[in-house]
């Protein structure tokens, strides 16, 4: 396993600097930093295109600067143009890359900045991008000043899910239209951020998620508060689960999933507790846990690729402690291929996702590294 790191900004605050930063600093301070606004950025999305040999990326910036590829052929990052669209509180694509029938890209903004600047913030507008011509433009926002941390595209009915935040509802885009409808809500903030990584769609075309219990009346919305859900565009409800991921120790309650994929086998997956993988039953919603890759230490399985029926990879681990892995999912097994660094030693602080090219080479986004700019790393096999 061969791996390197490209640098798009090359920041290191340090651990002296961040400690005085955690916890203490809020949005306005951070984005009046050169140092922050600047040179810190995080990769939070990707996707590979194959008619150009480009890896599509989605940035986290304090400075708007939230789209570029990387060109393959050169090894170079890549500006798209985003200059001529953004906002100032466009701050990220957060696993929002996909790709339309018609060729496009298209994305959807999330946000960074507190509730303090809502009335100002717009929202987060669907974008596309066309690879072939560079044209770049907003076609929509779904809901004024709300802002969007996931979707997942219907090609079949052009229409884009929009798992949003903060507040967290559940909408939906029309890409032939530029309408927009919300679909619900799946969480009330009682039992904190509900809402995973990402949105993704069944065989069926039903969207999942998680949904949260409030229980107002008690002081702990409680163990099983954390339940999947799905809008079926047939009936065009959302239909809540009662269970959620169990607990892998097997005690009462469930777990809130952090990633969500489809592999294709008529089950859709889903990964918490600490890197665990699920697989989930789409009629009945009923979950059962497969395996913890890393149980000896914090982890987390925010992404996973098909590379073929019955295999995948992902990442496990996290806090500069990364391994690649192939799944088998499956059989409900894995096996460890190894740790994610550089000769030099700098390693993969976490990963938020990762894409296969044709050749077979793997991009990995790192994000929300605390000590200096994320790197994207490219591991061949």
């Amino acid at each position: 396993m061969q791996v390197r790191a490209f640098r798009l900004e090359d920041t290191d605050f340090g651990s002296q600097w961040f400690a005085e930063v955690e916890d203490r600093w809020d949005y306005d301070k951070i984005a009046a930093d050169p140092a922050w606004r600047k040179g810190w950025i995080s990769f939070d999305s990707a996707l590979y295109e194959a008619s150009d040999d480009r890896v599509y990326l989605g940035i986290t910036s304090f400075a708007a600067d939230i789209f570029k590829a990387f060109d393959r052929a050169t090894g170079q990052f890549v500006d798209l143009g985003y200059a001529r669209i953004a906002d100032p509180y466009d701050a990220k694509f957060h696993r929002s890359l996909v790709k339309g029938r018609d060729g496009a890209i298209y994305g959807a903004i999330a946000l960074l900045h507190d509730v303090d600047r809502y009335w100002e913030a717009p929202g987060g507008a669907i974008v596309r991008y066309d690879p072939a011509s560079g044209e770049i433009a907003k076609l929509g926002i779904p809901i004024p000043h709300v802002y969007i941390q996931s979707i997942a595209l219907d090609a079949e009915r052009d229409t884009l899910y929009c798992l949003c935040f903060a507040p967290e509802y559940l909408a939906a885009f029309d890409l032939r239209t530029k309408e927009s409808r919300t679909l619900g809500l799946i969480g009330t903030g009682i039992a904190g951020m509900t809402q995973g990584e990402n949105l993704v769609l069944d065989d069926a075309s039903c969207v999942w998620s998680n949904w949260s219990l409030t229980r107002a009346w008690q002081n702990s919305p409680g163990e099983d508060a954390w339940r999947l859900c799905k809008y079926d565009p047939r009936q065009d409800r959302i239909q809540f689960f009662k269970t959620g991921l169990p607990r892998p120790d097997g005690a009462y309650g469930f777990v809130k999933s952090e990633g969500l994929f489809n592999f294709g086998d008529g089950f859709v997956y889903a990964s918490g507790a600490n890197g665990s993988l699920y697989r989930i039953d789409p009629e009945t919603g009923r979950a059962e846990f497969l395996f913890t890759p890393t149980p000896e230490r914090r982890s987390r399985l925010a992404t996973m690729v098909r590379a073929e029926d019955g295999v995948a990879y992902g990442v496990t681990g996290r806090d500069g402690q990364c391994e690649l892995m192939r799944v088998f999912y499956k059989e409900g097994r894995f096996e460890k291929l190894g740790p994610i660094r550089e000769e030099a030693g700098n390693a993969l602080w976490q990963c938020h996702n990762i894409v296969l090219t044709d050749d077979g080479v793997l991009y990995a986004c790192e994000n929300d590294n605390p000590y200096r700019s994320s790197y994207l790393w490219e591991i061949t096999l």
